[in-house]
């Protein structure tokens, strides 16, 4: 648990005129420093959603300290090449002057430098030579999404040997830790009444109040089903539709096989997507969109059909290209459409105007979930909405569905007794070629892969009845309006689900004899009665439709909805219409 949350306002302190007034800042980062101040701590670590601005309330403290005298440097630490050049220019802004090109053979700093900007690699390859820079001078710590610290014992050996003499530490994250047996250096945990050892962050600013606040915008996510056939090494055509229940092998390789460029499956949801784009730039005329590839053919041969769909070219960033960091400055600053990356772009990068992505990676871990959703939640001005389109697949659509969901970094690992496999084992197994795909190692080849629309998730409930590609039941949440209030998507995305249902409804009954349905039909049946049920109590209640799926949930068991069973939802559909009976 957090020691401080954005609700829990601190009492102002008699040097808050030494750092200026406020006005410049959001009213997290005025509360987050006026709590560091007040208690002046050594080491502090600050959890904020992504795009919330904690570079901002980094370096306004980075400045206070220098100004006061508390540090005479400052070093900046992060994940990727790309970041330090991103510290380095903000930086600037207010005065500081980091050096983003110091290398460990450079040894010292320019005397025109406040301190440098190196990655954690950087640290781990020299860190008696970080340690003696600590030592030489008062020095600042900044750690920038400080989980990759915990990457490795070996790292986090070397970022402890490296800083442990520093006059101050701050660490940064802003997303969900993930669950391992490696202790992040300067980060306290605190065991819980399971026994479950678990961080301790002195301040939080979670999604969910950044929503409410308007610093960030809402997601949709579009969720995409579809037909899957590949044939296996051995000879064998298997398919499947993608959103089915499936084995986990199963669902890896209907997943990859929905992600091959071979297949339509793809190449319709990214023309559904650049549907979707060219409606919020009604709104938002500079719009852009983001393709999250699994690897560096596949971001090319995305590329490849953003031209044949829009007639336009795709930027294309690759992790390995030494002007991947000036093509992603210059698509920042232009109105082109469609940028396309590999893992580049997923964590930390700044270009506010990404507004639609596709995740259009079977990288499966809740970390990188939210890193890749956190580059299209910055918002500019209040009403902007993000869209992010997903394959029907369980495991996103429990992240999507848990969006505002905050997690500590959990060191003892637990074994969920449900299946005998814990997420984060699941996402152990995911990072260690540091993102690679599940299914990377599954030789199949394609057959056949086509797209359906599947739903649209929200605010923690689920919207749409599903249809073909291009059928008004798509069009329908497609053609949203890209600037709304959190309540008037809500609102609209209500009424979309209510008119379907109806329509749904007419169709069934002017049929001249029953039908039989799917096992999926059935359960898209019961996703709808219960999502039907839990607007009419949110309505009810005044409690926002993801608290109500929660209650629900802890009620009932079983896990998210879109990763619920047919017996999972009749047992809520039950335990809802109880709660309505008691209180009629």
């Amino acid at each position: 648990m957090s020691t401080f949350a954005a609700s829990n306002m601190p009492p102002a302190y008699p040097e808050r005129a030494a750092w200026g007034t406020a006005g410049s800042l959001r009213a997290w980062q005025q509360q987050a420093l006026e709590l560091y101040f007040r208690d002046v701590p050594r080491d502090f670590l600050a959890v904020a959603t992504p795009g919330a601005g904690k570079t901002t309330f980094a370096l306004r403290l980075a400045r206070e300290l220098l100004d006061r005298r508390v540090v005479q440097n400052l070093t900046v630490v992060c994940p990727t090449e790309h970041l330090k050049r991103q510290w380095a220019e903000s930086a600037a802004r207010v005065g500081i002057k980091i050096d983003p090109e110091f290398t460990n053979s450079q040894g010292k700093v320019g005397k025109e430098f406040h301190g440098v900007a190196v990655t954690y690699a950087t640290v781990a390859a020299r860190p008696a030579l970080h340690r003696n820079r600590t030592e030489m001078r008062k020095t600042l710590i900044i750690m920038d999404e400080v989980h990759h610290a915990g990457d490795g014992l070996s790292w986090g050996d070397a970022v402890r040997e490296a800083f442990e003499p520093a006059a101050r530490r701050l660490s940064l994250s802003g997303t969900p830790f993930r669950t391992d047996i490696n202790p992040i250096p300067f980060v306290e945990y605190e065991e819980g009444p399971d026994g479950i050892r678990r961080s301790r962050a002195d301040y939080t600013y979670g999604y969910g109040p950044a929503l409410s606040d308007g610093v960030v915008r809402p997601v949709m996510f579009m969720a995409y089903a579809g037909e899957m056939r590949w044939r296996t090494r051995a000879g064998d055509e298997i398919a499947a539709s993608l959103g089915q229940p499936m084995t986990q092998d199963q669902n890896a390789q209907a997943w990859r096989a929905a992600l091959d460029p071979k297949g339509d499956w793809i190449r319709q949801v990214i023309a559904a997507a650049d549907k979707r784009l060219t409606e919020i730039r009604k709104g938002m005329p500079d719009a852009g969109a983001m393709v999250i590839a699994s690897d560096h053919e596949a971001a090319r041969a995305y590329a490849k059909m953003i031209r044949g769909i829009t007639g336009q070219g795709a930027t294309i960033v690759l992790s390995d290209d030494p002007n991947a960091s000036k093509k992603i400055k210059q698509f920042g600053d232009s109105e082109d459409r469609w940028l396309c990356a590999v893992r580049m772009v997923s964590e930390g990068v700044d270009i506010p105007r990404l507004a639609v992505g596709v995740y259009a990676t079977s990288t499966a871990t809740p970390l990188f979930f939210a890193q890749a959703v956190g580059r299209f939640v910055r918002a500019r001005k209040r009403g902007e909405t993000a869209s992010v389109f997903l394959p029907s697949v369980p495991t996103l659509m429990g992240h999507a569905a848990e969006m505002e969901t905050e997690r500590d970094h959990v060191l003892d690992r637990k074994q969920r007794e449900q299946d005998g496999l814990d997420d984060d084992a699941l996402a152990e197994a995911n990072r260690k070629n540091d993102g690679a795909d599940l299914s990377e190692e599954i030789p199949f080849e394609t057959m056949e892969a086509s797209a359906t629309f599947d739903r649209v998730l929200f605010d923690g409930g689920e919207f749409g009845v599903g249809g073909e590609i291009g059928s008004e039941e798509e069009q329908d949440f497609l053609g949203i309006p890209g600037l709304l209030e959190p309540e008037q998507v809500t609102a609209l995305l209500r009424q979309r689900q209510a008119e379907q249902v109806a329509a749904q409804r007419k169709r069934g009954s002017d049929a001249a004899a029953p039908k039989e349905t799917t096992a999926s039909e059935d359960l898209r049946t019961l996703r709808t009665e219960l999502n039907g049920l839990v607007g009419a109590w949110s309505h009810r209640t005044g409690k926002p439709h993801g608290v109500v799926h929660t209650e629900l949930r802890q009620a009932c068991g079983g896990p998210a909805v879109a990763q619920a069973s047919e017996a999972d939802i009749k047992r809520r559909i039950d335990k809802i219409r109880e709660w309505a009976s008691r209180r009629a």
